[in-house]
């Protein structure tokens, strides 16, 4: 058996890369093939999975999901670790599947961190929402690329995707690519797109009150990304994403 040949590396030429840190990627490039998971029709899956790898790590993780007809798959991620975080959905979904993702990208320093989603709605009456949250502070840039396509005859599809971005200093940046390419013609598909700085007055009135400055910083920061991992089945799961993103915003300057 041959071996694999190397896979080319990236370029900001690539679309999915534009926004990346392709020197970082470099650095960890293989021929690995993406986790790929399978959702059986009528089954409903979870997947909880927080990217916290050491400050000078770079990151890939690609996934790769086909969701049967009736079946569910809701995934909750907390991106937040290496120097490049990257991870990657590229889910197809059967005639009334469901999709949903809750996530939260939370960057410092010299941090990229991104989310790609492609979204195949391939046949008739799937549903999928996108509720992505991001947070970038120092010289961090977030990244979100999400493309919705629905097939020709893909009849009551409902696809949202919201995106909303928080910058704590000029030099942060944070990148949105939303996208929808419809061919069928009875489907609701809706995006949106933000980014804004924290509320001056109310960090004004939570120090008035007595406050620490970086203590009511983190509880707005909190309070933005609040909601997004509530629902998750695991209570101690849930405590470990609520732990861990307490620790890396309080740690933000």
């Amino acid at each position: 058996m041959n071996a694999a040949l190397p896979l080319p590396l990236p370029t900001r030429k690539d679309e999915a890369w534009r926004y990346s840190d392709v020197e970082a990627a470099a650095r960890i490039w293989s021929v690995d093939k993406p986790k790929r998971l399978v959702v059986a029709p009528g089954e409903a899956l979870a997947l909880a999975l927080l990217q916290d790898a050491d400050a000078g790590a770079a990151v890939v993780l690609d996934h790769v999901v086909e969701i049967g007809a009736g079946g569910t798959l809701a995934v909750h991620l907390l991106n937040l670790g290496g120097t490049l975080g990257r991870v990657t959905f590229d889910v197809t979904l059967a005639r009334g599947a469901h999709f949903e993702l809750k996530a939260a990208l939370l960057g410092g320093e010299a941090q990229t961190l991104e989310l790609v989603t492609t979204l195949r709605h391939a046949e008739p009456d799937a549903t999928s929402d996108q509720r992505v949250r991001a947070i970038a502070a120092g010289r961090a840039t977030t990244n979100y690329l999400g493309q919705i396509q629905v097939a020709r005859g893909a009849q009551k599809t409902d696809a949202a995707q919201s995106f909303k971005a928080m910058l704590l200093d000029r030099t942060a940046a944070a990148n949105a690519k939303p996208e929808l390419e419809i061919f069928a013609d009875d489907v609701k598909c809706a995006h949106g797109a933000s980014v804004g700085e924290l509320d001056r007055a109310a960090l004004f009135y939570m120090a008035s009150r007595g406050l620490p400055p970086a203590r009511a910083k983190a509880l707005l920061l909190e309070a933005f990304i609040a909601g997004l991992f509530d629902d998750m089945d695991d209570e101690a799961e849930r405590a470990r994403f609520h732990d861990a993103a307490r620790s890396k915003l309080e740690a933000l300057e």
